[in-house]
């Protein structure tokens, strides 16, 4: 009890903090600190300073292993592996929840409105509101088929007489094209040779080869001869061969199902998103396979009872068509006392989604097109209604993608997040959120190897003051060119209608640096891709991630290991094959992944480091051949830059892979290692690796799309004078991009909007970026004027 007028602090209110002891994960060097609880905390530094170790890959993983092993082993089965990370002690956690930047699984019913309550909601309303009445919120759904179940059931009256009915219950999705809003064709000349037989391989499906699995089933079938050519079948076997239903045979005393081909394509291969495929089947695919929108639906993936069912003459698949923020409006002008808790519900998700700057969205668009930052801020829908508090929330850059103009708002909700009593832990750069955050951990000094150690902790005050890079770098503003390079051409985009575009017509300047720019859903990479990407001589680089397995790495993606392996072999005597982890010097236990996974039945399968290789992932005789001293794995393990040394000169001297090496450190990625997993990258890095092996091509016009996501301030400048030099060099660079260093460095500006969705579309800014400042009409002028200095400092810094 209490003896004095104070009231003694419980001993449960005394962990307010996160106390992280001896951290070593990646290159964290054995660091210590606290992270004050239920407040803002912001986590600086270069790229590559470990600023995601220690955030994503200790502090939350951490919570996620702990919270994991508190359920079933049979539930555990179903969730992701998270190891142990390497660190002594972590104290304090919470329950993470962390909202990245990965992109929302594009299965091919998977909108913005079902990855979110607001489908659901739309579909109660309806059921509820709609007219004619067509059933329950299933009638409204697309992922439930129109005939779900069927039978007979016995009914008894009071009579005591019984009645037998049939039964049916209905959903919402088209039939034709099984809510997937579009049909597929094929060119039935990719799917086999006419000239050859069954048992000559005609089949030209990846998979389907004559010795195969399918090869013994389509042999064996006995609805055509496997020795006669293709172009022989007799209209019954052709449709066998290609449309047959699903049937019992037996093949060599085996019971097995046969099935046509283009139902077995359409399981195996189309009910996947098409990105998701390997790089073999995707190119198959692309190749023979043609989406169209569905003719039964108009692209609306609802059958049409679903369709007809209106409220105030609005279906609900017009409602899922409408821009949210037009949604938002409808739904407002609802009074329906009987449904009142739903509206509620409904407007304030809408009205979440207007809020965080995604108000030009439809509910109908498919989650896969959504770019990092919007999948992101989608995700950050599910919590600001959520009624759970002291929690920890994860961000990674949530200001990627958003123009100036947005960033605001965007830290409002991240402030509204932690005043209802929640830890908000945010990776950033940008240095207006860095400004609102409670407490700061800086890490650095450089990246890779170079980083890893805490540089500053403390206030956001202390880093101005303290002499770290992010603290010299965070007062600077951008400053505008002296001069701008004169044009030397231009490309003429006429009457373009991509999206919201509304019939653009503008000349993209040839010869200079341009600068795309504009609010988040303007229609500025609808303008540039939709309209640039795939003319001769144009390069477009955009953040979609890099196709490739855990195998695939930086030395693989660029081709930096040919050279590498042929001067090994070459100064061994042996052969190139030797050194790829993918073929013949690889570990037989691991087979070169440096990993063995092991299958625990139910539970998910454990990864642990190979005890053979030592994760090294070659045959230890192969790690005895030298060159300049090294090992095929000390040099895969070898940073960018180390490497670049280490290639430039002496006994390890390769021109072909020193050229490589000089480009990805250009691109700012000096302290990536040669091998280490494309999965592990960010978007901006694999943006700017993409970059780096793109460098090499012959292409004169160069579209880059939001360069500087993930990069610190400081490395901005090292990008643009990349850019410098490609432009110097004789080629055209066209930048999509919210970073106004990049805007003041340019020498055109093209500016779109003025705002987003169905506001935008228009090109309402051409010119120098000076002439913006003075003309300040846009919202990219007034924020550029705002943020400017115009000093002889070099733009970035």
């Amino acid at each position: 009890m209490a003896t004095s007028g104070t009231s003694p602090v419980h001993v449960a209110d005394s962990h307010d903090v996160i106390r992280v002891h001896g951290a070593r994960e990646n290159n964290l060097k054995n660091i210590s600190i606290e992270i004050p609880k239920r407040r803002l905390t912001v986590f600086t530094g270069v790229s590559g300073s470990g600023k995601s170790s220690l955030v994503f890959d200790t502090i939350a993983a951490e919570s996620q292993r702990l919270i994991n092993e508190t359920y079933s082993a049979f539930v555990q089965g179903f969730m992701p592996t998270v190891h142990r990370p390497d660190v002594d002690v972590l104290d304090g956690l919470t329950t993470a929840i962390i909202v990245d930047q990965r992109r929302i699984g594009a299965d091919p019913r998977s909108t913005v409105g079902t990855v979110t309550d607001a489908n659901a909601l739309l579909r109660i309303l309806f059921s509820r509101l709609g007219r004619p009445h067509i059933g329950p919120p299933s009638a409204f759904s697309f992922n439930v088929p129109s005939v779900r179940a069927s039978g007979v059931i016995t009914v008894e009256r009071g009579s005591g007489e019984t009645t037998k009915q049939t039964f049916s219950r209905a959903g919402g999705m088209c039939p034709r094209c099984e809510g997937r809003g579009s049909v597929t064709d094929f060119d039935l000349s990719q799917l086999y040779d006419e000239n050859k037989s069954i048992n000559e391989g005609a089949l030209t499906i990846p998979g389907y080869s004559a010795d195969g699995w399918y090869g013994r089933i389509f042999r064996g079938c006995g609805f055509f001869d496997p020795d006669k050519p293709i172009r022989e079948f007799t209209e019954r076997e052709l449709h066998d061969l290609l449309y047959k239903e699903p049937t019992k045979i037996k093949v060599d005393g085996v019971n097995l199902t046969y099935e046509g081909l283009i139902p077995r394509i359409k399981k195996s291969f189309l009910s996947k998103d098409v990105d998701a495929l390997q790089p073999h089947v995707r190119a198959f695919v692309e190749r023979a396979v043609t989406f169209t929108v569905c003719p039964g639906c108009d692209g609306t993936r609802l059958n049409e009872a679903a369709r007809s069912s209106k409220i105030k003459g609005i279906s609900i698949a017009d409602a899922c068509a409408m821009q949210i923020s037009d949604l938002a409006e409808w739904v407002r002008g609802l009074d329906e006392p009987s449904v009142r808790p739903l509206l509620a519900a409904l407007q304030q998700t809408l009205d979440s989604f207007v809020e965080i700057g995604l108000g030009y969205l439809s509910l109908d668009r498919p989650s896969g097109t959504l770019s990092g930052g919007e999948a992101q801020r989608v995700k950050m829908i599910r919590h600001l209604g959520s009624p759970l508090t002291d929690v920890t929330y994860v961000f990674d850059e949530p200001t990627t993608g958003l123009h100036p103009h947005d960033v605001k708002r965007m830290n409002d909700l991240l402030l509204r997040l932690r005043d209802k009593g929640n830890t908000v832990l945010v990776v950033e750069h940008e240095p207006e959120t860095i400004a609102i955050a409670d407490h700061v951990v800086d890490l650095g000094p450089g990246a890779g190897t170079e980083g890893g150690t805490v540089c500053y902790q403390g206030p956001v005050d202390g880093l101005l003051a303290s002499g770290t890079i992010t603290g010299r770098h965070l007062g600077y503003r951008a400053s505008l060119k002296q001069e701008v390079r004169k044009p030397t051409g231009a490309l003429e985009i006429r009457g373009a209608t991509t999206h919201n575009l509304r019939n653009v017509d503008v000349d993209i300047p040839l010869g200079v640096l341009v600068a795309v720019t504009g609010v988040a859903g303007s229609g500025k990479s609808s303008l540039i891709h939709g309209s640039l990407a795939g003319r001769d001589g144009v390069v477009a680089i955009d953040q979609t991630p890099i196709r490739g397995s855990r195998r695939s790495n930086p030395a693989t993606y660029t081709g930096l290991l040919d050279p590498i392996r042929k001067a090994f072999a070459k100064a061994n005597g042996v052969k190139p094959a030797l050194f790829s982890a993918n073929s013949e010097g690889a570990c037989p236990s691991c087979n070169g992944a440096g990993v063995v996974y092991v299958d625990l039945a139910i539970m998910a399968s454990v990864a642990t480091t190979c005890e053979d290789c030592e994760g090294k992932g070659f045959q230890p005789q192969v790690l005895d051949y030298k060159l300049g001293g090294r090992n095929i794995s000390e040099v895969l393990a070898m940073p960018v830059a180390e490497a670049l040394e280490f290639f430039g000169s002496g006994e390890a001297r390769i021109p072909a892979a020193h050229k490589i090496l000089t480009r990805l450190a250009d691109v700012g990625l000096g302290y990536l290692s040669l091998g280490q997993p494309l999965t592990t990258l960010s978007g901006g890095e694999q943006q700017r690796l993409k970059l780096a092996a793109h460098m090499a091509e012959q292409g004169g016009v160069y579209i880059l799309d939001e360069p500087t996501a993930g990069l610190h301030t400081a490395d901005v400048e090292q990008l643009l004078g990349l850019l410098d030099r490609l432009v110097d060099s004789g080629k055209s660079v066209i930048v999509i991009e919210h970073n106004l260093a990049v805007m003041a460095h340019a020498d055109w500006i093209i500016d779109l909007g003025p705002g987003a969705g169905r506001d935008g579309g228009r090109v309402v800014f051409e010119g120098t970026p000076a002439d913006l400042v003075a003309a300040r009409s846009t919202l990219t002028g007034q924020h550029l004027a705002e943020c400017r200095r115009v000093t002889g400092r070099a733009p970035g810094v």
